[in-house]
């Protein structure tokens, strides 16, 4: 496959997103007023609650089945090296420049969780189709391709709506906290000024003298030095818990982040596909419930489209208030296009050196492609339930996508290169 024949396959999808995207900046301006900040935040709950799990069930239920999970052990694994070594860089950035509190998790999210199912489902059938790839017979390269994608996505959606879902959480309360100090700071002044402005007279002793009372000034520093030691106390008192408290609770949340609805539909769409009784149900020209998985599929196909226009909407606010160093946007940069790539084709060759993978090449390529996506779009969800760095994300999204225009082509390249 020449250079330019694979720079139009890698750029299509990303184009698209982008295209998408200015379609909802469209929409969210004043102009159209179809994307009001409402609109995007209802909208983003039927995307949440309804598009993405039915499209994690309906891949899951008709493209994965038992054998295929035993024989892909390894993409699971891989899959979480990404988001671990993508979360390790981040943390590593995060320190040097030292961003706003409530936008670490929003940037640790965006270096370690890659789009590794709505992407991946486009690239790599479209590879498949081009004269010259160098994985063989198109039909059955797109019949594989859309497993590994579907798969891929579930395992990713699993991570994303564990760990980045727990990131982006951590921020808003982060973000929720500061607010609250702001207020408590800028009325507490106030609150001991009402209280004490009534300076009033001692009743005059024998001698006529006089007491006056003047109200205290404390300093706002020295409030917030007072909000700081009962912070640390309280945690101090938190650390006097028990082991299996602490246990208990981050069971609890780990629970809580799993009863996502697209965690939970990832989960009985993998049941659906093992169990070749419930398969035969839904799947197939004669399945007596195939109807279902139809309209199950037919809502999923509303979530890419859906998240992209609410992606534009959100980028228009981004670009008037979003305060983002760029150095912030190099550094997630750097991370999802530099250094993540090359750690993914040293991962994958060693795995492979080891036996842990089958000699399918496309297989290596969709591991070593996971190393090297734009941000998962889900984040932006995320940020928009909870109601933090949406502006911020928007404008991430932004270039992070149209840099993947070229990156994706270049490391693709390289990796069908290695590959051949």
């Amino acid at each position: 496959m020449g250079f330019l024949s694979l720079l139009e396959v890698a750029t299509m999808p990303v184009l698209q997103v982008l295209l998408i995207s200015i379609l909802g900046a469209f929409m969210a301006t004043e102009y159209w007023n179809l994307l009001n900040a409402d609109a995007r935040r209802y909208l983003n709950k039927i995307v949440f609650i309804i598009f993405t799990p039915s499209l994690m069930f309906a891949s899951l239920a008709k493209t994965v089945n038992f054998q295929d999970v035993i024989t892909w052990w390894f993409m699971p694994i891989n899959m979480g090296l990404t988001f671990l070594f993508g979360g390790i860089l981040g943390w590593i950035f995060v320190k040097i420049l030292k961003p706003e509190p409530y936008l670490e998790g929003l940037i640790i999210a965006t270096c370690s969780s890659g789009n590794v199912g709505n992407l991946l489902l486009i690239v790599v059938p479209a590879i498949c189709n081009e004269d010259g790839s160098p994985f063989g017979d198109p039909d059955v390269c797109n019949s594989v391709a859309l497993s590994y994608a579907s798969f891929s996505m579930a395992v990713g959606g699993f991570y994303v709506w564990t760990y980045t879902f727990h990131l982006v959480r951590s921020s808003a309360l982060t973000y929720k906290a500061m607010q609250h100090t702001k207020e408590s700071l800028s009325t507490k002044p106030n609150n001991d000024f009402d209280a004490n402005s009534e300076s009033y007279l001692l009743k005059a002793d024998d001698q006529g003298q006089a007491s006056i009372q003047v109200p205290s000034t404390k300093p706002i520093d020295e409030d917030m030095e007072e909000q700081l030691v009962v912070a640390q106390s309280s945690d101090k008192a938190g650390d006097k818990k028990s082991f299996w408290e602490k246990l208990t609770g981050v069971l609890l949340q780990f629970v809580e982040e799993l009863m996502a609805p697209p965690t939970v539909a990832a989960i009985v769409g993998f049941f659906f596909g093992c169990v070749p009784w419930l398969r035969n149900l839904i799947v197939g020209k004669t399945a007596p419930l195939r109807v279902i998985q139809d309209s199950i599929k037919l809502l999923g196909d509303g979530t890419i489209p859906c998240i992209t226009l609410i992606l534009g909407g959100n980028l228009i606010q981004g670009l008037r208030s979003a305060k983002l160093k760029p150095l912030i946007i190099i550094g997630v940069i750097l991370v999802r296009y530099g250094i993540l790539p090359l750690i993914g084709l040293g991962v994958v060759k060693v795995a492979g050196d080891l036996g842990f993978l089958s000699s399918d090449p496309l297989y290596r390529y969709v591991l070593m492609l996971q190393f090297t996506l734009p941000p998962a779009m889900n984040i932006s969800t995320m940020t928009q339930l909870f109601d933090v760095g949406q502006e911020e994300c928007s404008v991430l999204f932004l270039w992070t996508y149209l840099v993947a225009a070229f990156a994706l082509t270049i490391w693709s390249t390289v990796y069908m290169w290695v590959l051949s």
